[in-house]
């Protein structure tokens, strides 16, 4: 690609994917208006920078309350019980916290543990919980279009996430349908038509109110008929504990079946991190509602408790797929544990940690 073109490409990214978050806007975005100049942005960062800047606000707090507890003190119950509190602050969960805080302190007592060997041990523990879930997103190539339906609470970025979604796969020569199910939010509809003019996709799209189970069905219809690959479906953002909401969501999943036996093929729950504690509610809700196959985790760079994911990772087990630390086109990608661990830890990304110390 040309220095113009890509220069036009970042431009176009930077129009769809600024800041101001998708459930707030209460109109259409008008890209014109935002067109970014060429030369004007900064230098592409790597997803490991990307990463450690959305993290910062979540390493930071951890790092700084070892500093706290570590520096110049010897370990003892007290510094335990110190330390499992800053990590229950970063919301990782009384399981995790237990873990990581008798890792520390097995075989340790009375001696001087400095805070970079407790944060290596904390990435070390913070791995182990995520592995078996960090999982790439596979699309069944032997299903066409192999349907993907969208949910979250409002707010959650659920509009946006799809969006990028679909600029990674048209980008990857996949035909990709647009189902703008958010029938009782314009904005939501028309910005997914001005985001599927932008990849070539099409939108299935309705009258405002709609009825969006009706809509899927007609969604997952015109998805066979243009031979699509994938079919994305947005939905209403819903709160977990509204009964008629989730009802709703209920009878999309059960027209899906009519139209499609085994759809939707994937169902991702997009997750806010600045919700804390509350997203283990929404993993339960939507998990039991919908039939959850994965998640995407967004806005870490938001919150200083980005550790909820390894809460919900022991919690249920479900696949991470992707997550997001930012508004930015290349701030969605897909989840490993190893860079999340060291990033959380406030870790370089060649940092080992150290081996688990012997019994005594």
């Amino acid at each position: 690609m040309s220095t113009d073109a890509d220069g036009k490409k970042r431009g176009m990214f930077a129009r769809l994917f600024g800041r101001g978050g998708e459930e707030t806007q209460t109109a259409a975005p008008q890209p014109e208006a935002h067109e970014a100049q060429e030369g004007d942005e900064a230098p592409k960062r790597s997803w490991w920078q990307r990463l450690t800047g959305g993290l910062a606000r979540t390493s930071q707090a951890i790092s700084q309350g070892v500093a706290d507890i570590f520096t110049k003190r010897k370990l003892d119950a007290l510094t335990l019980e110190e330390l499992e509190d800053v990590l229950l602050r970063a919301d990782l969960g009384v399981g995790a916290s237990s873990r990581i805080t008798q890792a520390v302190g097995k075989a340790r007592y009375e001696r001087d543990i400095a805070p970079d060997e407790v944060r290596a041990i904390l990435a070390r523990e913070v791995e182990a919980v995520l592995e078996p879930v960090a999982k790439p997103f596979e699309i069944d190539e032997t299903r066409r279009p192999f349907i993907i339906l969208v949910v979250g609470v409002n707010g959650s970025g659920k509009t946006t996430t799809i969006a990028k979604l679909a600029s990674k796969w048209t980008g990857e020569g996949k035909k990709v349908v647009l189902a703008a199910g958010d029938t009782f939010r314009a904005a939501a509809v028309e910005q997914l038509k001005i985001w599927g003019a932008r990849f070539d996709s099409e939108v299935v799209a309705g009258k405002e109110g709609a009825d969006a189970a009706g809509l899927a069905f007609d969604a997952i219809k015109r998805a066979r008929e243009t031979d699509a690959d994938i079919l994305l479906m947005d939905t209403a953002g819903r709160l977990q504990n509204r009964a008629e909401l989730m009802a709703e969501l209920e009878k999309i999943v059960r027209v899906m079946k009519k139209a499609e036996a085994d759809a939707p093929h994937a169902v991702l729950l997009v997750l806010d991190a600045t919700v804390g504690q509350n997203a283990l509610q929404q993993v339960e809700i939507f998990g039991r509602v919908a039939g959850v196959t994965g998640l995407v985790m967004t806005k870490l760079d938001g919150t200083a408790r980005g550790g909820i994911l390894v809460a919900i990772a022991e919690a249920y087990g479900l696949p991470i797929h992707f997550i997001g630390v930012g508004e930015g086109q290349d701030d969605l990608e897909p989840f490993t544990a190893r860079d999340f661990a060291r990033a959380i830890a406030g870790l370089d990304n060649d940092t080992e940690a150290p081996e688990a110390a012997p019994e005594s």
